[in-house]
């Protein structure tokens, strides 16, 4: 049985409200972050040996503070609460996902790569998603016709937004790949996946970056949290896309432990 989504967020689902307010919490969330990019801050360490930054924390506050307000009673699943405090027994039918600072150790290093990711969840599928890359300013959502879009935001304006869909798989595609595996193992996984070229992104720009039709493949061996992707996973299917477990099927959300297993991203 299919659960129903709450009267007001399904309003506001339908009439593209959600998707206003999702870019609006995550285009804020960003400014926050950004004072803390190449600031010299203090870097913890979790229980997972991962970095977590005072950025990560005010950013993750802020969205579910924001969400909170707008949705009572949704149940939010969130990176850094769900580290300090036990990822959750279990998912409701419906709930969000929120990683508020994706690649905290490019944010470290003072790269470029680093996104804040908010999606929702309906019965095991994002039906909704925001992508933000603080560094270039620069936002990718869903939207209420089913499509996807991006723009550059601003405080003296936004550009307007503007429409993107995966392209065509070409002659030569080309992967994403994870900074983490070696050259031999990316080459591997990119011909796999029918791309002679690869190159190494960090953080869930992947996703946005194949949706926008710059890039072919995203394959993924290692473990992920499912707030890593559901965000971008929402983008991508969105421009065109799709995003496959191992089995082939859709990735799917609220497994045990919010954990994923390998899967791939695709384009056209």
């Amino acid at each position: 049985m299919i659960a129903s989504l709450p009267a007001a967020l399904a309003a506001d689902l339908a009439s593209g409200a959600l998707h206003d307010h999702l870019a609006a919490i995550a285009e804020d969330a960003a400014r926050v972050i950004l004072p803390y990019w190449r600031a010299g801050g203090a870097v913890f360490t979790k229980a997972d040996d991962s970095p977590v930054t005072l950025a990560d924390q005010k950013a993750e506050a802020l969205i579910l503070s924001r969400l909170a307000a707008l949705y009572p009673d949704i149940q939010a699943v969130a990176e850094e609460q769900s580290e300090a405090e036990g990822r959750p027994a279990s998912a409701d039918a419906v709930f969000w996902l929120i990683d508020p600072l994706d690649g905290t150790r490019g944010f470290v290093a003072g790269k470029e790569s680093f996104t804040v990711n908010i999606a929702l969840i309906h019965d095991g599928r994002p039906v909704a998603g925001v992508v933000t890359a603080p560094a270039t300013s620069t936002t990718w959502r869903t939207t209420s016709d089913g499509t996807a879009e991006m723009r550059r935001y601003a405080e003296t304006g936004n550009d307007p937004w503007r429409a993107i869909k995966v392209r065509d798989r070409p002659d030569e595609g080309i992967a994403l790949l994870s900074h983490s595996v070696t050259d031999a193992e990316a080459a591997r996984l990119a011909s796999r996946h029918g791309c002679t070229r690869w190159q190494g992104t960090d953080s869930s720009l992947k996703f946005c970056l194949i949706a926008e039709g710059r890039f072919d493949a995203y394959p993924r061996t290692g473990p992920t949290s499912e707030w890593d992707t559901a965000a971008g996973q929402a983008v991508l299917e969105a421009a065109g896309g799709r995003v496959l477990a191992a089995d082939g099927s859709p990735l799917a959300y609220g497994k045990p432990g919010f954990a994923n297993g390998g899967f791939v991203a695709m384009g056209g």
